[in-house]
């Protein structure tokens, strides 16, 4: 596997960053914030220049981009704490779509979120915060030509606002995927942590679907594992965005504020501090990316790499968060600041798709087993 970015990736970095410096600076996350803007003529932006078509194939209208590419781009957007429904539709729904559906359906329902007509999300957890198949216990149950569903799902990315859900039910005892108009179900947004990433808890008792939008045929567990990994590495990728951001700001802060008539940079102790940081930044990149290029290879250790993707990017979350807001002093978080806009990027990060520690953990057991095999 090659890790250095080529020209080519190395342009499209460039690229991405001046869009993002122009589209996406930290007024637009206030704005979200506030209440005054939904970001929808940023999404626009995005669809215009074709960034939901990215990673998806080209027989579904996409771009066919690899996920390191994909990679890249996420990062950027974290690096911006940019809102919208990009990681949602294409790092949740379009990898679910694609592995749970048939390669004619999946071409159909992929075809207009390429074209960014449709955004879309996914519906797995249960409230134990794990996101894992094996604990689904959502139903479904056949009624004529339609399907009924019955269970609560948490923690859904853009549940109240995403026009279609892709759900996990048990129907007839397999785990299947279930697409769901966002009109059909009964969403109560959260109190976000980041104003740009909006979870909502989604109800669907009683709630009743043609039995067409089933999306392929037998048990969906290994579809919905597989897309998640790529859930779980594109996460990670946003949180090393918004914790190199975090490192750049308190960079250059370090170098202005002057103590005891020099920069507080020259103090050893703040040397130590972002050195750590550098440290924490740069194994979560290696991690993310060996991950997106597992990925894009569909490698065997794409299960383990993305869990380790993830617990990187969260040691280094936590790192950032706390020393970063620590050498900033108070002003660093409050809402004048641009600061405290990604250290909610990054903090949430660490909680979606699981924390750290459980995908330590998850590792150790997918070390335990190959070792035993």
């Amino acid at each position: 596997m090659e890790f250095e970015l080529t020209d080519d990736q190395l342009e499209l970095q460039r690229a991405v960053r001046d869009v993002l410096d122009a589209e996406a600076p930290p007024e637009l996350a206030r704005a979200v914030a506030d209440g005054q803007s939904d970001a929808a003529g940023f999404w626009q932006t995005l669809v215009d220049l074709e960034w939901p078509a990215m990673a998806l194939p080209e027989s579904a209208g996409g771009l066919g981009y690899g996920w390191v590419e994909l990679a890249i781009v996420l990062e950027e957007l974290g690096r911006h704490a940019a809102p919208g429904p990009f990681m949602s539709t294409v790092t949740q729904f379009a990898p679910l779509i694609a592995e749970a559906a048939g390669p004619g359906q999946a071409a159909e329902l992929l075809a207009p979120v390429a074209a960014g007509r449709t955004t879309g999300t996914i519906a797995v957890d249960e409230g134990a915060g794990t996101w894992d198949p094996a604990e689904v216990s959502a139903t479904g149950r056949r009624s004529g030509d339609d399907l009924v569903l019955e269970g609560t799902k948490h923690y859904v990315l853009d549940g109240a606002t995403a026009d279609e859900t892709a759900v996990a039910v048990r129907i007839e005892g397999e785990l299947r995927v279930v697409l769901v108009p966002g009109s059909s179900v009964q969403a109560v947004a959260g109190i976000p942590v980041d104003p740009g990433v909006r979870h909502a808890t989604i109800t669907l008792d009683g709630v009743r679907v043609p039995a067409v939008r089933l999306l392929g045929e037998g048990d969906a567990s290994d579809a919905l594992r597989r897309a998640l990994e790529e859930s779980v590495t594109a996460v990670a990728a946003v949180t090393l965005g918004a914790c190199q951001r975090i490192f750049d700001i308190i960079n250059a802060y370090a170098k202005e504020r002057i103590q005891f008539g020099v920069p507080i940079g020259s103090f050893q102790a703040v040397k130590h501090k972002l050195a750590n940081m550098y440290r924490d930044i740069e194994r979560a990149r290696v991690l993310v990316y060996y991950s997106a290029l597992t990925l894009a290879e569909d490698h065997p250790d794409r299960t383990p790499a993305a869990s380790m993707a993830k617990a990187a990017a969260g040691e280094a979350q936590r790192r950032c968060v706390q020393d970063g807001l620590q050498l900033a002093g108070g002003i660093g978080y409050t809402w004048e600041h641009d600061l405290h806009l990604f250290l909610r990027r990054a903090k949430v990060g660490e909680l979606h798709f699981g924390s750290a520690s459980h995908h330590r953990r998850k590792v150790a057991r997918l070390a335990l087993q190959s070792s035993a095999a």
